[in-house]
C-alpha cells in the first residue's frame, strides 16, 4: 500500500508521496498510473517529497511520467501539506530549479495562502517560430523550467488545441517547453490560458503565471506587479529585482493508500 496526499491550487491537482515509499519503483511509470484521470488517482503530476526541519525537499513527474524542474502550484501544496501541524509562518520547499522561500499568509478553512519566492528569469528575450502553420511571436525565457509566452488576444478552444501542443515540441525547445497565452486586459489584470509541458491543458499554473507576467510587463504594458487570471482563479505575481514573487492558495482535499499493482 502506497500512502499518498492530494492537493491543488486552482485546480492544478498533485499527488503527493513521501519519497522513501518509493525506492526501487519505476517513479515515471508510477507517476502515468497514478495520475491517470479514469484509472488511477488522477492529478497533473506526482510530487515525491522529504519532510525536513524548515519545510520540505520535492522531486516533480508530469503526468506523462516526464521530469520537470519545478512547479509553483505544486510547490505549494507541498507547503500547504506541511502545515497541517502549524505552527509555522515561514517555511523552505527545495525543488530541482532551487530554493523556493514561502510566506505563510492566512487560512481559509483547508485552504493556506502564501507569497513564495519563485526566483528570477533567465534567457528573457523575443523570437518568431512557425508552429501550426502560424507565424507566432513569443517570449521566451527560463523560470526554473522553460516556459514561452504569445501576448494578444487568446484563442478559441480549437486554436489552443492546435498551437499548445505544437509550441509545447516545437524544435527550438529540444526539452520541450510550458505554454502560456497571455491577454494584458489591463496594466494591473493580465488573463491567460495554460498548456503544460507533459500535461497538457491545465486550469493554472504558479511558474506559468509568472512567466506571463513577466513577458506582459517587458513586452506588453502591463505593470511588474498585477493580477494573472487563469481558468482556476486570480493569482497575484510581483516582479521585484530581488526575486518574482507569487501570491496564492493551496489546499489538501484527501489522503489515502494507494494498492499497488
Amino acid at each position: 500500500m502506497l500512502h499518498f496526499a492530494k492537493a491543488h491550487a486552482y485546480g492544478n491537482d498533485f499527488i503527493y508521496v513521501r519519497d522513501e515509499d518509493v525506492a526501487g519503483l519505476a517513479c515515471d511509470a508510477l507517476a502515468r498510473d497514478l495520475c491517470d484521470r479514469h484509472t488511477g488517482i488522477g492529478g497533473d503530476g506526482l510530487i515525491l517529497y522529504t519532510p525536513m526541519i524548515a519545510g520540505a525537499a520535492m522531486r516533480l513527474f508530469n503526468a506523462d511520467g516526464s521530469r520537470s524542474e519545478v512547479s509553483g502550484n505544486g510547490v505549494r501544496g507541498l507547503a500547504a501539506l506541511m502545515m497541517r501541524d502549524g505552527g509555522r509562518t515561514e517555511l523552505t520547499i527545495e525543488t530541482e530549479a532551487g530554493v523556493k522561500r514561502l510566506e505563510w499568509i492566512a487560512r481559509d478553512g483547508a485552504r493556506h495562502t502564501f507569497r513564495a519566492a519563485m526566483g528570477l528569469p533567465a534567457g528573457l528575450r523575443q523570437v518568431t517560430v512557425t508552429a501550426a502553420g502560424e507565424q507566432i511571436p513569443l517570449a521566451v525565457m527560463s523560470f526554473g523550467n522553460p516556459q514561452c509566452v504569445t501576448l494578444g488576444p487568446l484563442p478559441d478552444e480549437m486554436r489552443f488545441q492546435r498551437l499548445g501542443p505544437a509550441l509545447e515540441r516545437h524544435e527550438l525547445f529540444p526539452d520541450r517547453t510550458n505554454v502560456e497565452f497571455a491577454h494584458v486586459e489591463a496594466p494591473s489584470s493580465v488573463r491567460i490560458l495554460i498548456w503544460e509541458r507533459g500535461v497538457g491543458s491545465t486550469t493554472s499554473s504558479g511558474t506559468g503565471s509568472c512567466a506571463a507576467l513577466i513577458a506582459a510587463a517587458a513586452f506588453g504594458g502591463a505593470s511588474r506587479d498585477a493580477d494573472v487570471i487563469a481558468p482556476g482563479g486570480r493569482q497575484r505575481v510581483e516582479w521585484r529585482d530581488d526575486s518574482v514573487y507569487l501570491t496564492g492558495w493551496a489546499e489538501v482535499v484527501f489522503e489515502g493508500k494507494w494498492l499497488r499493482g
